[in-house]
């Protein structure tokens, strides 16, 4: 991953590796930046608020080497975008750009949207951070991570997807029931439709008809001016043809004398006549289309005026007046099938309600034969981190079919042997939350494909022995994909495959945040450092590091 101007970091790039990598530090030092970096390269909300201060671009990048189980999942994402992925190599670069008014997306180069961004993120990191273990407590969040558990994301999303089309069926009921007529709206729609259809008028019928009466008003001076045309033309005398003949006949005598003098001008000569003899006919021809029929005209008149009226009364125009009495016709053959839509609605409605039942019912039968197991495999994973003695028990409550199946469920806890379970809401502390996150987390990693995953102090508010096991059970969980640790926890960060330190410092008047990978010697300070410093603390953290090395081999 590289950072460049992002909050407090002018400048990072870290290679993570294989396994357990541990992120640790000074309280302040950037830790949490680093993690945001993260969290923003996945898909998380940009803003000009992450640029470092006098740089006008931020930019976040990462490399990814995708899993061979994840290559079909993931190339079919990106072929469906258009974005180019060697399915061999199977690299992916993601990368952010930020300025004060932009953000630009980018996979293996190609510019792209946020939403596929996170698409493509959440199919290759898992990210957990601390103010998630809150979330823990609410009943909806645990059934989520229950379903997540079984494999129920389908079943899941036909009951949504059920709910969701009660829901149209509903809203279509709704603005069917708005459309039928009242009495007096009722009385109204069939006036309009009786005066409509009395007249029934065409499609552009009152164009068609102002053009014929305009030119049916006009015909006396229509004739006319064909009549002084076709004398100018042809029938009166001097008139152009008979020109045209004089003009013929002089070129004919200046032939006599050579016909090299005249050439083409008596073929040209004829085709002018024959043209002005055409255009003769033409215009005496459009005396013929005047109808001179007072009745026909008054026909005219009398169809114009009540189109007329049906444009003033519920136009202006007559598409408009099609337009009323369509949207009349169809409200009245609702009106006229008013039961039988409502029975139609009532069967459909059942239809999918029952089907919604079925859904859910699937659905919470595979969530009935998951939560024994899922409880066992969590309190397992409590027992090696500290709770070896605590209880955990899915308890379940019917609901009406929703959006989530039918199922309320209550994860009880009880922490110690002889306590009552409870609901974990009522009596976890927070230490007993991170600890009950990592523990449910842990078995979901295990329940699925996710690569990398990310945990930001999922080890807050713990300690001693309990924090040897959860280093050991992070370290464990590192055998099968890649995990990324903010920890404060020396023994947590003992168990690291990789330990990087972020540190924090000035120049002049600007602050530095910058982030390397350690190696033996440096980790023993640091380790030593987060024990409380001293040459005793430095002694110590040698030892656990010689001791953790030595039981590996």
């Amino acid at each position: 991953m590289k950072i460049t101007n992002y909050a407090l970091i002018e400048s990072a790039e870290l290679e993570f590796g294989p396994g357990f990598n541990v992120v640790t530090g000074e309280s302040g030092a950037g830790k949490s930046i680093l993690m945001g970096s993260v969290e923003l390269l996945l898909g998380g909300r940009a803003s000009r608020g992450v640029l470092r201060t006098g740089a006008d671009r931020c930019t976040v990048s990462g490399s990814f080497t995708v899993p061979p189980h994840l290559v079909e999942t993931v190339g079919t994402l990106l072929d469906e975008a258009g974005i180019p992925f060697d399915r061999e190599t199977a690299e992916l670069q993601i990368r952010r750009v930020i300025t004060a008014s932009t953000v630009r997306n980018f996979i293996n180069d190609t510019p792209v949207g946020a939403r596929l961004l996170a698409e493509i993120g959440g199919q290759l990191v898992d990210l957990h951070g601390a103010n998630e273990q809150l979330s823990l407590t609410v009943p909806a969040r645990q059934l989520e991570l229950l379903d997540h558990y079984a494999g129920n994301g389908e079943l899941r999303n036909r009951c949504a997807e059920l709910v969701a089309a009660l829901d149209r069926l509903d809203e279509e009921r709704r603005e069917f029931d708005r459309s039928i007529p009242d009495e007096t709206e009722l009385s109204r729609l069939e006036l309009l439709a009786e005066e409509i259809d009395r007249v029934n008028p065409l499609p552009g019928e009152d164009e068609e008809l102002s053009a014929k009466h305009k030119l049916a008003s006009n015909s006396r001076q229509v004739i006319e001016t064909a009549g002084r045309l076709t004398e100018a033309l042809t029938d009166g005398e001097d008139s152009l043809a008979d020109r045209l003949g004089d003009v013929y006949r002089s070129l004919q005598e200046l032939a006599r004398i050579d016909e090299t003098l005249t050439g083409g001008l008596l073929t040209e000569c004829d085709a002018i006549r024959d043209e002005v003899n055409s255009l003769s006919e033409s215009v005496s021809a459009l005396a013929d289309k005047v109808d001179l029929d007072a009745e026909a005209l008054a026909a005219i008149e009398t169809r114009l005026g009540e189109l007329f009226t049906l444009k003033r009364r519920y136009g202006p125009s007559l598409t408009q007046v099609l337009d009323a009495r369509a949207e009349a016709a169809e409200r009245l053959a609702n009106y006229a099938r008013t039961r039988e839509r409502r029975e139609e609605f009532d069967a459909r409605c059942q239809e999918l309600t029952a089907e919604l039942a079925e859904a859910a019912r699937r659905l919470s039968e595979q969530r009935h034969e998951c939560a024994a197991r899922f409880a066992d495999e969590v309190r397992a994973k409590l027992g090696a981190i500290g709770f070896g003695k605590s209880r955990l028990e899915v308890e379940f409550t019917t609901v009406e079919p929703g959006p989530t199946g039918m199922d309320r469920i209550e994860l009880m806890f009880s922490a110690n042997a002889g306590e009552a379970l409870q609901p974990l809401r009522k009596i976890a502390s927070s230490g007993e939350l991170s600890r009950l996150m990592l523990a449910l987390k842990t078995v979901l990693a295990d329940a699925d494909s996710i690569p990398v995953v990310v945990f930001d102090e999922i080890d807050v508010n713990i300690g001693g022995e309990t924090a040897n096991r959860v280093g050991e059970e992070l370290h464990n969980l590192g055998r099968h994909r890649q995990i990324l640790c903010i920890s404060h926890l020396a023994q947590v960060a003992a168990r690291a495959d990789r330990h990087y330190c972020v540190v924090k410092h000035t120049e002049g008047d600007r602050t530095f945040s910058e982030s390397r990978l350690l190696n033996d010697r440096e980790r023993a300070a640091e380790i030593a450092r987060m024990l409380g410093g001293g040459d005793s603390a430095l002694v110590h953290a040698r030892s656990i590091l010689r001791n953790l090395r030595a039981t590996r081999d």
